[in-house]
Parts: C-alpha cells; sequence; structure tokens
C-alpha cells in the first residue's frame, strides 16, 4: 500500500526491457542479421549483439558507418522489425522479472519501462511480462529524439515517474543502459541476462551486477533498492 511517506518522498526503479526483463536480445541480434544480409550486407553476428541496446539509427551507424547511403535505412529498419515481430508470441520472460517488478512496486517504488523499441514492440513485450500492474508508465522509441546511450530516454522515464534523477535507480544489460543511466545523473544496476560481461558492465560504470532478474530479486534487502530509504 503506497503511503504518505512514500508519495512525499517518492522513489523510481526504470527498467530496460529487452534482455533485462525479456530473454531478446540474441533474437535482435538474428533478425538484424538477417535484415542486413537482405540489403546485400555482411555484418557479424558478435559486432550486431554488442549494439543491441541502442536505437535503429545509432544502431545502422556503429554496424554500416556514419558515411554510408542512408537510402537502404528504412527497408533494412523494416525488415528487422518483420522478422522480429514473427517471436512477438513466443517472447521468454526472463526469471524472476514480473516478481522483481511487483516486490518493487509493493516497496513503493514507482516502477518505469524505458526502451529502445518501437510501440508494437513494447506492446508484445508487455504482454509477454504480464506485470501491467506493478507498471506506472512506459517509454518507447516512439517518446524520444535521441536513443540510448543518450540521456533521453531515462529522462523521459524519470518524468513519467515525478522523480528526480537521485531517487532513481536504472536496471540494464548492456553498456548503453549504463551510459544513458549515468549521463541522465541516475545510478545503474546491470544484469548479465542480456550476454554482455561483467567487465564491460563494471567499467561503463554499473553500481552492481547480478546474473538476472531472480538473482537481483533474492538479494533486493541488501541491493542498492534495499539502500535506498
Amino acid at each position: 500500500m503506497t503511503t504518505a511517506a512514500s508519495e512525499a518522498h517518492p522513489r523510481a526503479a526504470v527498467f530496460d526491457v529487452d534482455g533485462t526483463l525479456v530473454d531478446t536480445n540474441y533474437l535482435h541480434a538474428v533478425t538484424w542479421f538477417e535484415a542486413f544480409r537482405q540489403a546485400g550486407h555482411r555484418v557479424a553476428m558478435t559486432d550486431i549483439h554488442h549494439t543491441v541496446g541502442m536505437g535503429s539509427d545509432r544502431l545502422m551507424d556503429r554496424l554500416l558507418g556514419e558515411d554510408r547511403d542512408r537510402d537502404g535505412d528504412a527497408a533494412i529498419s523494416a525488415a528487422h522489425s518483420t522478422l522480429y515481430a514473427t517471436w512477438f508470441e513466443r517472447l521468454a520472460v526472463l526469471d524472476g522479472a514480473p516478481e522483481l517488478l511487483r516486490a518493487l512496486s509493493d516497496r513503493d517504488w514507482r516502477v518505469v519501462l524505458a526502451t529502445s523499441a518501437k510501440g508494437a514492440e513494447l506492446a508484445a513485450l508487455r504482454r509477454a511480462l504480464g506485470a501491467d500492474d506493478a507498471i506506472r508508465a512506459a517509454t518507447s522509441a516512439d517518446d524520444v529524439e535521441e536513443s540510448k546511450p543518450a540521456a533521453e530516454p531515462v529522462r523521459v522515464a524519470l518524468e513519467e515517474a515525478d522523480v528526480p534523477p537521485q531517487r532513481a535507480l536504472f536496471v540494464g544489460d548492456t553498456v548503453w543502459d549504463v551510459e544513458a543511466a549515468r549521463a541522465a545523473g541516475v545510478d545503474c544496476i546491470a544484469l548479465l541476462s542480456g550476454g554482455i560481461g561483467r567487465d564491460d558492465l563494471e567499467r561503463a560504470g554499473a553500481i552492481a551486477v547480478y546474473r538476472n532478474p531472480a538473482a537481483l530479486l533474492a538479494a533486493l534487502d541488501d541491493s542498492p533498492f534495499g539502500r535506498m530509504d
């Protein structure tokens, strides 16, 4: 139950979704690989995996070069979206993800999603999670002009929560999540469930690293969440 004290000093738990709550990072890598192949580009799967979490514009800049002919960008992005959509009814929630969101909501944290996914993708992710009862708001690529690692997605999420950066924590799974959170003045807890190594996440500035949502939930009282009044 929300108390007067919690409303006077609200806290926000801001979550990335892909790779953090739902096991989709490798699906994105495969579907981007095929979208690039269809357009005549050979891009290594490992390079694609390490760009997952960025918006599609930044992802293509990094993988195809900023000086490329951009005439084919829309078709590549559309191909990725179409290929990825074939998985919408089979998305797998990571262990402990819905329970973690509900545990934080029950502790008076304002839970907000901040994702680089677009509207239809976000809707599918939320259906898979089945935890809308714990989610206060969600922001997608449709709500911002700049994608991660820019700070805007995190800042917009904080506006939705009506909480200042110093009263928030961000949970993500990529270096881009950590960088976006830090740029917005928010500490980031990182998960290994997206396939990025602990060393990379800590070098980017993650203040704590856990294996997956279930591991964070099991350690919640001793985590940065448990230490914020």
